[in-house]
């Protein structure tokens, strides 16, 4: 009866302790091996497809900017996109190349992925990657951004900038929903990097 009970009690301490201490690093570390992918999120300008290219060559993995693969592959900017042919037309597009990017993780390709800033925040997207690797956020403040976006008007959303502070409030409960939280407040990108090597993921 006793050891019964004493082995009831171990399992059950053993399950809670996994989950508070060892839990994040398990489950993420089988994420990773199951479906070797990494998706960079979070706002225009916070640095996702600079610190993505230096973490893919720090890993030595496949580096894949959505954005820009767009772009080439349409021979149009995204601000061209979204003028010519409408915001919607784009959400198809950036599910449709981030699916095939998807479909090569899951078959055991590991890459780093830079996700456009609204990428994450839909729905469909989120459904794609929710279990397919692991996303990190790159939460950078919005003075921040401003500096770094300075008198840039090419981002399809960044002309106006009083509504830009409101899409980036609306966004942080959405972007909050990723794996891990880098805070970015620095421009050192050898920093950021290895503050997600430190993550309990590898």
């Amino acid at each position: 009866m006793s050891n019964a009970a004493l082995c009831v009690t171990s399992d059950i301490l053993f399950r809670t302790l996994r989950f508070r201490v060892f839990g994040t690093v398990y489950t993420m570390t089988l994420k990773l091996k199951r479906t070797p992918g990494l998706y960079l999120v979070g706002f225009m300008a916070s640095g996702k497809t600079t610190i993505a290219r230096k973490l893919a060559d720090e890993l030595g993995w496949c580096f894949i900017d959505l954005d820009s693969e767009i772009e080439e592959t349409h021979r149009k900017t995204i601000s061209q996109i979204f003028l010519e042919d409408g915001e919607s037309t784009f959400r198809e597009i950036e599910t449709k190349t981030l699916r095939r990017h998807v479909l090569e993780i899951e078959a055991g390709k590991p890459c780093v992925v830079a996700l456009g800033g609204g990428a994450f925040v839909q729905s469909k997207n989120w459904e794609l990657i929710e279990n397919n690797g692991v996303t990190v956020w790159l939460d950078c403040p919005f003075e921040i951004i401003l500096r770094r976006l300075g008198d840039d008007t090419t981002r399809p959303l960044a002309t106006d900038r009083g509504k830009l502070s409101e899409i980036f409030e609306d966004r942080r409960p959405l972007y909050a929903r990723a794996d891990f939280r880098i805070f970015v407040d620095t421009d050192d990108v050898s920093a950021i990097v290895r503050q997600i090597l430190n993550l309990p993921i590898f």
